[in-house]
């Protein structure tokens, strides 16, 4: 009989752990961490207190007055129970916070801090617990819509480049036709015609403290001009492909160029020596701006990356990688600290110094070859379709979409807008485009805030990057 006993004793304890390995072989939540509600009840608790505990020492620095708590009733009175619900708020106002699991321990003294937590008066919560309120978003300014004022031709080949002087008297275009052509103003008359370069032009900028002309092409070579002599004095030697963009430090005499050799360049205008060899893009650099404040070099490239160079130590400052296409322009507003960058994803609107990324400007939906910007917060934005979308600087509202209109007898494919400046005054738009022509665009004098009003319809949930 004990032998008996003995076996079937064994044979209790086999099958016990046989079903124990069926059940953790078939269990649903195999490996993972049992629920234990007393442990859970006890996390919570002890987070409350470390939250809260102090707010009564708060209160007493914030000056506050300190309501007394409100006698608990007994047990029974009135049927009702003398026991607050897990993590509510009792009636009368929201000043007594009883904690979870608090009915557990023993009763708090009187005047101890343990066991429940008194807030501030309602009119004064805010100022301990309380969401944040929105920012409202800022209204666009209203500004009349742009028109077509003067077509002026006289290039053979699409228009890459525009300058436009700082007496606001002339203007110098570039071209795939090899030459720079110098226009007035005023009446749109051709003033004057360079040769020298022998492929395209893709950048030109004029110095406002020298009389000299900058030009970039295709063929690897930057040349200074002399506006006096009408000559070449200078050549700027060192890219090791086509030169694609230009630009001159507003107070130093340096050069930037960017190119195919994925590097920004730094040059001495007056010694042609290199100051700096700017590396760190993979692909070719397109677009490049220069300012006085830091960071100096802005600089964008095919490889989708925005670099704000450090210029005394020639190195990158800050590599902005949002964009998800390459970025062909930039655009520094010429009296807040921002920038924007265009791309075919998207426009994004940046704050120095560091690139902080305030917002998207969406809907350009085409690749963005240039931008352009004036004192009244008009941004331009010109794509490869012939399109033009006309924003507010400070809100990212697109006011105006505008198509170009292709000369007669021009391919149907040439719509292209390939560069834009403002004048001087911000009042003319120029804009070099694929069917070798330049336009003039002009605010409309007889637009009205009744006649065109802003329709704003802002992003609820605008990206975060």
């Amino acid at each position: 009989r004990v032998r008996a006993m003995a076996d079937a004793a064994e044979l209790e304890a086999m099958a016990t752990r046989s079903i124990k390995r069926s059940h953790d072989m078939f269990l649903a939540n195999y490996a993972q961490r049992p629920v234990v509600l007393h442990a859970q009840a006890l996390k919570r608790q002890v987070r409350t207190r470390a939250e809260y505990l102090r707010s009564n020492e708060l209160a007493a620095a914030l000056g506050l007055a300190q309501p007394a708590a409100p006698a608990r009733p007994a047990a029974g009175q009135n049927g009702q129970s003398s026991v607050a619900p897990s993590g509510g708020v009792e009636a009368g106002g929201g000043t007594q916070v009883e904690p979870a699991g608090a009915a557990a321990g023993p009763e708090p003294a009187a005047g101890s801090n343990e066991g429940a937590l008194v807030l501030a008066p309602p009119a004064s919560k805010n100022l301990l617990i309380g969401r944040r309120a929105a920012k409202p978003l800022p209204k666009p300014d209203w500004h009349p819509p742009w028109k077509l004022m003067r077509v002026i031709s006289g290039h053979l080949g699409w228009v890459r480049a525009i300058a436009v002087d700082p007496t606001n008297e002339w203007f110098a275009t570039g071209s795939k036709d090899r030459t720079i052509k110098i226009w007035e103003l005023a009446t749109g008359k051709l003033k004057l015609t360079l040769t020298g370069h022998i492929s395209t032009i893709r950048g030109l900028c004029i110095s406002d403290r020298h009389p000299y002309l900058f030009s970039a092409g295709e063929d690897k070579m930057v040349k200074c001009w002399d506006l006096e002599t009408n000559k070449t004095i200078r050549a700027y030697h060192g890219h090791l492909s086509g030169v694609y963009c230009a630009a001159l430090h507003p107070g130093l005499d340096v050069l930037c160029t960017g190119g195919r050799d994925a590097t920004v360049r730094v040059w001495d205008i007056r010694t042609k020596a290199p100051v700096h060899v700017l590396s760190g893009h993979k692909d070719t650099v397109v677009s490049v701006a220069a300012q006085s404040a830091e960071p100096q070099v802005i600089s964008g490239s095919m490889d989708c990356c925005v670099r704000l160079w450090d210029l005394a130590a020639g190195r990158t400052r800050v590599t902005l990688t949002n964009h998800k296409k390459g970025v062909r322009a930039l655009a520094l507003h010429p009296r807040e600290y921002t920038f924007v960058s265009a791309s075919a994803d998207n426009l994004k609107r940046w704050k120095f110094p560091d690139g902080e990324f305030l917002h998207n400007l969406s809907g350009h939906n085409t690749i963005v070859n240039a931008l352009a910007v004036n004192e009244d917060g008009v941004l331009v934005s010109g794509g490869d379709n012939g399109s033009m979308h006309f924003w507010d600087w400070k809100t990212g509202h697109c006011f105006q979409q505008q198509m170009t209109i292709a000369q007669p007898g021009s391919l149907e494919s040439e719509h292209g807008i390939y560069a834009l400046a403002f004048d001087q005054s911000g009042s003319r738009l120029l804009t070099g485009e694929a069917d070798k022509s330049i336009k003039v665009w002009r605010e409309d004098p007889n637009a009205t805030p009744e006649t065109h009003p802003v329709v704003f319809n802002p992003v609820k949930e605008p990206k975060k990057y």
